[in-house]
């Protein structure tokens, strides 16, 4: 009678070596993806944000690089392998108060220099249908001022005109439209004072929807309005819309000295 053969242990059986082998590899596979990315998961990549490399990823124009500015890392953390971004502390600006209003002193002259515009300046009132009337057509280089509201740099809205045209070509106020934000205005007074005005906004609006409390409505400040025609042309009807420039006071010159 031929001897029993004893069962063989547990961990000397095959599929205890094939479970083995399978724990081992799956083991070291997740190290070696844990090792490789650092522990950290891979950056998204997406418009303007930053990728693994430290670069930006389609960042607009003009845009700061990666590593050079302020936003240019991912909201919450670092790009892969980069210092940690310090931003400095920035100082608020001074705020400047707003120059004290001046005194009524008819206006003389106004000047633009970002249109190359410089021109005399004559009083207007109102016409027959209490509308505000036009500089003479045969002197393309004049602006009319509104005689009955306030006065370059006096406190209120104060409005000036000039042509697109005339009849002889571009008058002074031709190139009204491409003034910008930020833009001066200088306006000279009788009193030898300049009135200086920093541009605000440029709107066109149509003729027959004209908003004039929101052009010539009071801000509780010295305030501009520059108004020409603009939009559309029929000979017969003339422009369709008008071009209006809105500008605050930021600045006077002048006898008393720059405020």
């Amino acid at each position: 009678m031929a001897p029993r053969r004893r069962p063989r242990p547990w961990y000397r059986t095959r599929a205890y070596r094939l479970t083995r082998t399978l724990v081992v590899t799956v083991a070291l596979v997740a190290g070696g993806v844990w090792w490789a990315g650092d522990g950290e998961p891979a950056a998204t990549v997406a418009s303007g944000a930053v990728r693994d490399d430290g670069a930006a990823s389609a960042a607009p124009a003009g845009a700061a690089r990666a590593g050079h500015g302020p936003d240019s890392h991912r909201p919450g953390g670092d790009a892969h392998g980069a210092r940690p971004h310090r931003s400095r502390a920035v100082r608020p600006a001074r705020s400047v108060p707003p120059p004290t209003p001046l005194p009524r002193s008819r206006a003389t002259s106004l000047r633009v220099p970002s249109l190359g515009v410089e021109a005399p300046a004559v009083g207007l009132g109102l016409d027959r249908d209490r509308r505000l009337a036009a500089p003479p057509g045969d002197e393309p280089n004049l602006v009319g001022w509104y005689t009955d509201g306030p006065t370059p740099g006096e406190r209120g809205t104060a409005v000036v005109v000039g042509h697109r045209d005339t009849r002889t070509g571009a008058a002074v106020f031709a190139p009204l439209e491409r003034i910008r934000p930020g833009g001066l205005v200088e306006a000279r007074r009788v009193d030898g004072r300049t009135a200086v005005y920093t541009v605000d906004a440029v709107r066109t609006y149509a003729k027959a929807h004209f908003p004039d409390q929101e052009v010539y409505g009071g801000r509780g400040r010295p305030e501009l309005r520059l108004i020409t025609c603009g939009g559309a042309y029929d000979r017969k009807a003339g422009y369709a819309a008008n071009v209006v420039v809105f500008a605050h006071l930021t600045a006077t010159r002048g006898r008393s000295g720059t405020r």
